[in-house]
């Protein structure tokens, strides 16, 4: 899920999902540092002709319409293309069509497909294939987390073809993020039209349109990619890409000081070991992402919004951003990011500060009692006690939840911390049950460029979408719906403001930190963005690379 990461390569989805893709190296390459392995090939980087990547764990699937974690997007965005692309400067451009058309009430678009664009097996992309694909989406029976995206009001969009290269989409009211949308991976209806997409073998061992296509999985060791041929565009100029599933962030740090890995985030905790490392350029900006422990409030210990309310005030957040991240990052207050163009005024801001004086006091009032023997507040004779659970490797994320423990612990709340590797951690998180078998989460959202929240906040994304925390508000969910048909930007901004006020109300999580993104890139890598956020590696196309 989410994940949960600065893109360093061309962006092909900035729907929450791609979001992933892009903020999946400042999320997945920023927070979830890999772990060794081995590859056939040599990876002391004297070959101009492969870059050397990390994951932060095993890719799910490499189908971007079942995908739900930053290890496969950012595996996906090389491999398929969309309608739409996102430039280095965060802005929409035509991928896979010409340009479009849109009707006066701006419900009507017509897209206009290139004609030189094929799959890798060499058969013609057409309209068909875009239809597939989102009908596929809209189909009940697909695992996906993005229906969301193509119902408006509980309606879904149509997607009709006009002919083999002009595609038509009718939205039943106007849909400010729907452009957004429309950078969505297309898959090849001819490989996938009598397969079950649940249980491919092309999930696996995709075929795409993008700049570079599958060669390789060898499953805890590495994907192998290879510069496409038939791709429409400018080829990119290096051959392979090789993406080392490397989950430690210790073990990432030395194999980039090996030069056997090509870039990667670095912990803030590590940031003066490497800033004047002769073989490295840093960069540091911030991105699209914030980090947060999120409450099951499934759970009955955290059906109480007063509970809620109390741990959040217990914990001080400052001394967190101090000690994790070095002051190399700033407090979250709100589900955003102060990148993003929505981003609330200072003056609108809900700022819950550190105070647990009036933690205890709401404890107290909620029934709890200090056990003078054990030193922890109990009700009705049941100690409080909660497993907070986290993605193992990600050392930053292991810090913050023990100086939680620690706060806890303060006014008599015992605190679990259990370590999970990836795919464990994110089948937990993203088990389509209810209720899902965890209490508290720390994790991380990589932000899309439309401020669209539905498919993490809205109620009726749980349990099968991303609002996994099972959170529940009419308020909330009517300022979500309203934001998403509003398409004045000042209006929509307003919307969302109120919003986040809500949810910050709400105490769903306890928003922790905006991380400031620390990307090592090797200095042999040339042709880089002068954008952090936009994908210093975007597009992969420029990318070369030089002998130092």
């Amino acid at each position: 899920m989410a994940i949960s990461i600065v893109s360093l390569h061309k962006f092909r989805s900035l729907t929450l999902k791609k979001t992933i893709f892009y903020i999946t190296l400042i999320l997945i390459s920023f927070s979830l540092f890999l772990t060794s392995c081995s590859d056939p090939q040599s990876t002391s980087l004297k070959s101009t002709d492969t870059l050397y990547l990390r994951l932060g764990g095993e890719p799910t699937y490499l189908n971007p319409i079942l995908s739900t974690d930053s290890p496969s997007s950012s595996v996906e965005g090389y491999i398929y293309s969309g309608l739409f692309k996102v430039n280095p400067d965060l802005e929409l451009e035509p991928d896979l069509i010409t340009h479009y058309d849109v009707s006066n009430d701006k419900k009507t678009f017509v897209f206009y497909l290139r004609k030189n664009v094929k799959w890798q097996d060499n058969t013609p992309l057409t309209a068909h294939d875009v239809k597939f694909t989102f009908d596929k989406i809209l189909d009940k029976t697909t695992n996906t987390v993005r229906r969301s995206n193509y119902v408006i009001d509980g309606e879904p969009i149509q997607f009709n073809v006009l002919d083999p290269y002009t595609f038509q989409v009718i939205l039943p009211k106007p849909f400010a993020p729907f452009l957004i949308h429309m950078t969505m991976g297309i898959i090849p209806k001819h490989i996938f039209e009598k397969e079950d997409i649940n249980k491919s073998t092309y999930n696996r061992n995709p075929i795409g349109c993008g700049p570079y296509q599958f060669k390789e999985w060898e499953s805890g060791q590495y994907v192998k990619l290879v510069r496409n041929p038939l791709y429409y565009d400018k080829k990119p100029k290096i051959k392979t890409i090789l993406m080392k599933i490397i989950p430690d962030a210790n073990t990432a740090l030395v194999s980039l000081e090996k030069g056997e890995i090509d870039q990667m985030g670095i912990p803030a905790k590590d940031y003066n070991r490497y800033k004047d490392n002769s073989s490295l350029n840093i960069f540091r900006y911030y991105g699209l992402s914030y980090t947060y422990m999120g409450f099951n409030i499934k759970n009955p210990i955290f059906d109480n919004i007063l509970i809620r309310k109390a741990i959040t005030l217990s914990i001080d957040r400052t001394q967190i951003v101090n000690s994790v991240l070095k002051g190399l990052g700033k407090q979250s207050y709100l589900p955003s990011s102060p990148v993003l163009w929505s981003y609330p005024d200072d003056s609108d801001i809900i700022k819950i500060d550190y105070n647990p004086k009036l933690a205890k006091k709401l404890l107290k009032d909620q029934g709890y009692t200090l056990n003078s023997k054990t030193k922890i507040l109990e009700k009705d004779g049941v100690p409080f006690q909660f497993k907070i659970i986290t993605n193992k490797g990600n050392k930053d994320r292991e810090k913050t939840a023990q100086i939680i423990q620690h706060y806890l612990k303060e006014i008599g709340i015992d605190v679990s911390i259990q370590l999970l590797e990836w795919s464990s951690f994110i089948k937990i998180v993203n088990e389509q049950k209810d209720p899902k078998d965890y209490d508290a989460v720390i994790l991380g959202w990589g932000l899309g460029l439309d401020p669209d929240a539905y498919s993490i906040w809205h109620s009726s994304q749980y349990p099968k979408g991303f609002n996994f925390i099972g959170y529940k508000s009419s308020q909330s969910d009517s300022l979500i719906e309203r934001g998403r048909l509003e398409l004045d930007k000042v209006k929509r901004k307003e919307i969302y403001t109120n919003l986040y006020k809500s949810i910050v109300e709400d105490y769903p999580y306890v928003f922790l930190y905006i991380p400031e993104s620390i990307v090592a890139i090797n200095k042999r890598v040339k042709g880089l963005s002068k954008s952090g956020p936009g994908g210093l590696m975007n597009p992969i196309e420029n990318i070369y690379l030089e002998n130092l």
